[in-house]
């Protein structure tokens, strides 16, 4: 089953290929997804990784607190979204 990594404090310059391949030394990466700020597209320094749940936890272990273009990399298994109800309009 595929585990989703939350990868924090990311670098702003960091690319998808550079995560990919600092969490491919730990196994297979499914996916990588950094997320942009949905009005400028400039990235908001986090992102998400899908890797196997054996190799996950051996990810998450290794690489958080270790340093990625000179900041700390915050880096624990992603939790769910709350589902946020819509406001009713009166």
């Amino acid at each position: 089953m595929v585990k989703s990594i939350y990868v924090g404090n990311l670098p702003f310059s960091a690319t998808e290929d550079e995560v990919r391949n600092l969490f491919s030394q730990f196994g297979e990466v499914h996916t990588v997804k950094l997320i942009s700020d949905r009005e400028t597209g400039r990235p908001r320094g986090f992102g998400f990784v899908g890797m196997d749940d054996d190799d996950a936890e051996a990810a998450i272990q290794r690489v958080n607190g270790t340093e990625m273009g000179g900041r700390t990399l915050r880096v624990n298994e992603a939790r769910e979204k709350p589902m946020i109800r819509p406001r009713r309009v009166m």
